[in-house]
């Protein structure tokens, strides 16, 4: 008994038999692997159990998911390099800091799509403008492609594949795409700058050049893209245009600075009229309306002399700019009345005729 012993341990030690060695190796690094994703565990649901009544990881759950994740990519990349490091194989290496790499880039995506919510209620949600909630919006759809693009190429350069043949192949790809897509490919660029710009926001009202024939010709911004605009006009007729042809336009945006707005609306009297009396009565017509505000008051001034009428004009400020019709509709119509009552007339064009006779 003591003869075996004594030849086990010279055999198994000194001479030990290297499938054995390895077995015993991969036992060890499975077996350290499962005790410490258990411990891994048991700590991060007694950290998940005292801190997610916080109100801070109340409203961003996602964050235990991504320590769990984190904590067992780790156990599991130490494993894979516990492994390795016995075969010392280069091809099974580089394969393996590939696959981690895509690993990382789905992490990376991971955290990513838990932050952009988290900056949308922390940060978007807090402006006044509706630029951030744009950015974010590009960001998200944008920012996965992004990651997981640059980690295949960044695989491919580990596993020793050339990717220069690639890059260059993208870039001639990448110029055929813009010379046959240059109109969208303008369209996108000139969304970029309409987001970096802001000459509108969502929610302004704009003048439209581009509506129906007999249409409303303004309406209210609802949606910024990469591509085209689509606004809403009052009569609930939604144009899309597309970016490039906005850039290329004066835009008249009545809502961007203020809400409180001009308008002025032309109206002519004859030339034998009271003109004191008829800017009395027109801005008395104006005040009757809530939303005209009385500071600044509203004006009337004589703007030239036409054929056949004296030419005023109402300029009346009004703290609603979305009432910009209704003010002129109301003004129109009630001096209209008005004048009819007091006897003041609203000329129009005239033309005296002489008829003249000869006789033979």
């Amino acid at each position: 008994m003591e003869d075996f012993l004594k030849r086990f341990d010279q055999d198994f030690f000194i001479h030990p038999d290297p499938l054995l060695s390895s077995i015993i190796h991969i036992l060890a690094v499975l077996i350290s692997a499962g005790i410490a994703w258990w411990v891994f565990n048991v700590v991060i649901k007694r950290f998940e159990k005292k801190y997610r009544d916080r109100p801070f990881f109340e409203k961003n759950e996602a964050i235990f998911t991504i320590l769990k994740r984190a904590g067992h990519y780790s156990i599991l990349i130490l494993v894979g390099i516990g492994l390795i490091s016995l075969y010392q194989a280069t091809i099974v290496e580089k394969i393996f800091y590939a696959f981690m790499i895509l690993l990382l880039c789905s992490f990376a995506n991971s955290i990513l799509s838990s932050l952009v919510p988290y900056l949308e209620s922390k940060l978007a949600a807090k402006t006044e403008t509706a630029l951030d909630d744009v950015i974010l919006g590009l960001f998200k759809k944008f920012s996965g492609l992004i990651i997981y693009v640059t980690g295949i190429l960044l695989a491919l350069d580990v596993l020793g594949l050339n990717i220069m043949p690639f890059v260059a192949g993208a870039g001639v790809a990448g110029i055929a795409i813009g010379f046959a897509a240059k109109d969208t490919l303008s369209n996108l660029i000139a969304g970029i700058l309409l987001i970096i710009d802001r000459p509108f926001e969502i929610g302004d009202r704009i003048e439209i050049w581009t509506a129906p024939k007999n249409a409303a010709t303004w309406g209210d911004v609802i949606d910024i893209g990469l591509r085209a605009t689509k606004i809403r006009t009052t009569d609930n007729i939604v144009i899309v245009i597309p970016n490039n042809e906005i850039m290329k336009r004066d835009i008249i945006n009545y809502t961007t600075i203020t809400e409180e707005i001009r308008v002025r609306i032309p109206i002519g009297v004859a030339y034998d009229a009271d003109i004191k009396k008829a800017k009395e009565i027109i801005t008395n017509i104006s005040l009757e309306l809530d939303w005209v505000m009385r500071d600044p008051a509203p004006v009337v001034v004589v703007r030239n002399f036409g054929d056949s009428a004296v030419n005023l004009q109402a300029r009346v400020w009004i703290d609603e700019p979305r009432k910009r019709m209704d003010t002129i509709s109301y003004i129109t119509d009630r001096v209209k009345d008005v004048f009819d009552q007091e006897g003041i007339e609203i000329p129009f064009p005239k033309r005296d005729i002489y008829i003249k006779r000869e006789t033979s």
